[in-house]
Order: C-alpha cells, then structure tokens, then sequence
C-alpha cells in the first residue's frame, strides 16, 4: 500500500542497497541497531559519537532527509525538508529487517543511479529492483524505489510514486540523509497539517500511532 503525504509539490524516492563494481554485505553490526540521532527539532540533532560524547547538528538552511525508522518507538516514515525549512514530501518506508538493521547517522548522499540491478539480490526476472538509488553509506546503504510493505536488508524502500522527483531533488554529495530510531513526526505533523494532509481510514495503523505518540510541535521562528 503506498500512502503518501503529499505537501509542497509531487514525490517520492529512490532505490537500493549496494555500491557499484563491489558486492556489499548489509548484515548489521552492533553498532546498527544504536540509536545515535536524537532529533530536537525540525532541523537540530543530538548525535552520539562512537565515543558516547554527543554533539548537536543544526541542519537549518541545508537540504536533507529525515528517515525515522520502521521500528517500535519511530515513525516508519521518511520527510524531505528543503533548505527553507519547509518539509516538502513525506511518505511510509520499510528499512532493515532483523539482522539488517539500517545504521542511524547522520549521512551524506555520495552516489546516485537512476538505473541499477543489486548485486547480491538480483531479481530473477532480470528487471532493476533499485531504481532512483541515492546511496549514503559506503557499505552499500541506499534509499531507493521499492516495496514499503517488506522489509529490507537495510536499506529504505519507498513506493514508486514521486521516485523520479525525490531523485532529481536530491543532490550528490550536499543533501544529507538523517537516519533516527526515534520519532520525527512531532516536528513534522504541524507542515504536514498546514499543508492539508489527513489521516483517512487508508492510513496505516503505525502511521497514526505516530502521529498520536506526541503532540504536534510547532516550529520557532528560524527553524
């Protein structure tokens, strides 16, 4: 089921899960299944470094994606927010299935392929199973056009529609990529709202557990 929340304009992702003349494993490490973004608002991060020290990353006035993870305790839904502040798009994704947990970071988009086959999961029907892929790990994590009712080996999967726009949005080696175990959905309801989204009798159940888990938060000025 691809239920999207549609808010500025048109659109959706991109594909994946592995680089290109490399074959990836996306079996998750310890370190996968942390919880190291914290968000704090709309556009301010608490990031826990490898050394448990925290750091606070302002993301205001840069382009980036918000992917709160399909896990207990996170949205299961990515948002785009340009460098305006504005979230734009937002739509249902699966990530990593158990033992391919996506890693959380914050990340920077370094490859994009409109065309592209998995290397270690190639479809048998010979067909691209990840399209408009935009890569943000070196170990083969990607957000890319795919199923959001299955879950991945680590990457996240958005439904085809809009794939086209978020990829062409997208820009190599500027537009970061948050990946956060928490919610989002407090900072993001209140656009989503403003710019006319409701729940439906079609929204998933985990979709309205988010939205009911915190009150909405309305931004501050700046932010």
């Amino acid at each position: 089921m691809n239920i999207h929340f549609k808010v500025q304009r048109p659109i959706v992702l991109a594909t994946a899960l592995f680089l290109g003349l490399l074959i990836f494993s996306n079996v998750a490490v310890a370190e996968d299944t942390k919880s190291k973004v914290h968000p704090l608002s709309k556009s301010k991060f608490a990031v826990m470094g490898d050394n448990s020290e925290e750091k606070i990353v302002d993301l205001t006035g840069e382009e980036y994606i918000v992917v709160s993870l399909r896990e207990k305790g996170a949205d299961g839904a990515a948002y785009a927010i340009d460098s305006d502040g504005t979230i734009w798009w937002a739509a249902i994704i699966s990530s990593g299935a158990k033992g391919h947990e996506t890693p959380s970071g914050i990340f920077t988009v370094w490859r994009k392929e409109r065309f592209y086959m998995s290397k270690a999961h190639p479809e048998a029907s010979g067909i691209n199973n990840m399209d408009f892929s935009l890569w943000f790990t070196q170990r083969g994590h990607a957000i890319h056009m795919g199923s959001d009712d299955k879950m991945s080996h680590g990457c996240i999967h958005v439904g085809e529609k809009g794939a086209e726009s978020m990829f062409n949005w997208a820009q190599k080696n500027k537009t970061k990529v948050v990946i956060t175990r928490e919610h989002f959905m407090p900072y993001a309801v209140y656009d989503l709202q403003k710019a006319g989204y409701k729940q439906t009798d079609k929204t998933p159940a985990h979709i309205k557990a988010a939205i009911r888990a915190f009150p909405p938060v309305k931004p501050k000025m700046g932010e």
